[in-house]
């Protein structure tokens, strides 16, 4: 036997304090600026704000254009991040990269590139045109938009949540007779239900949050694109007041969609 074999590792008195230290200098930087806005904005200023229309207006087209954009987001993005992660084919990687490749683009390339691709003289401009189907100036494109910028946060979690499934459960449906579909929708979607509820919430923060890609392709229009980080930026030079106020009230509504989420999956992963 070694004569070191008994010996006691060496201990490092530092290293959990550095690790303590830098959790805490990460925490105080990110949450700094959030508690300056719910500081500045008092509950009496952020009560007024609840009567004013035009704030109301661009929170409401907020709500309703990213729930849109999150229900077609899971009714598309699910199966497909199920194929993702449940199988192996030739170009797996190049269509992992091209779906995630939204995350690091940045948001004046994304809107760019949707009014080259969807704008009225894109590449399909003038199908869209020959139906009918506006999406620059309108409130679709806010929709467009928002799925555009927040699908890949949906689709890489939905894709891990899926992959990290017990393969023995699918092959025992399988093997009791169930379909590919059924053995889709009745075993692996509730196995994955907590970590696809987790996507949920990160895509539809991301969409709440959108500002660039939607005022290069939807534009600003209030009461039909204008949403409530655009009409932040709006009054940022004239009414800065109001704009921290409506500031304020996204990041309560942001924050209150989260905890609803989290605490819907918890439910889901205790029952």
């Amino acid at each position: 036997m070694s004569r070191d074999s008994g010996r006691t590792p060496p201990r490092s008195a530092w290293f959990w304090p550095v690790l303590a230290g830098s959790l805490s200098l990460a925490a105080l930087f990110l949450v700094l600026p959030v508690v300056a806005v719910l500081t500045d904005t008092g509950p009496g200023r952020l009560l007024s704000r609840l009567t004013d229309d035009a704030s109301l207006q661009a929170l409401r087209l907020s709500l309703e254009t990213s729930a849109i954009a999150i229900a077609l987001i899971v009714a598309v993005g699910t199966p497909a991040a199920y194929l993702l992660a449940m199988r192996r084919f030739p170009g797996r990687a190049i269509v992992i990269t091209i779906v995630e490749l939204p995350l690091v683009l940045p948001p004046a390339v994304a809107g760019l590139g949707l009014l080259a691709a969807l704008g009225p003289h894109g590449f399909l401009g003038g199908a869209l045109a020959r139906v009918h189907v506006g999406l620059v100036l309108r409130t679709a494109g806010v929709v467009v938009a928002l799925a555009f910028v927040a699908s890949p946060f949906y689709l890489r979690q939905a894709q891990i949540a899926f992959a990290g499934l017990d393969r023995t459960l699918l092959e025992a449906a399988r093997t009791l007779g169930a379909s590919p579909a059924r053995t889709f929708m009745r075993v692996a979607l509730p196995l994955a239900g907590p970590g696809l509820l987790a996507g949920v919430g990160v895509a539809w923060a991301r969409a709440l949050g959108e500002f660039g890609a939607t005022l290069l392709f939807a534009g600003s229009l209030p009461g039909v694109t204008q949403t409530a980080p655009l009409a932040i930026y709006g009054r940022l030079a004239t009414d800065f007041d109001g704009a921290l106020a409506l500031a304020a009230l996204l990041l309560c509504v942001s924050a209150g969609l989260l905890a609803a989420i989290k605490l819907v999956g918890r439910a889901d992963a205790a029952g």
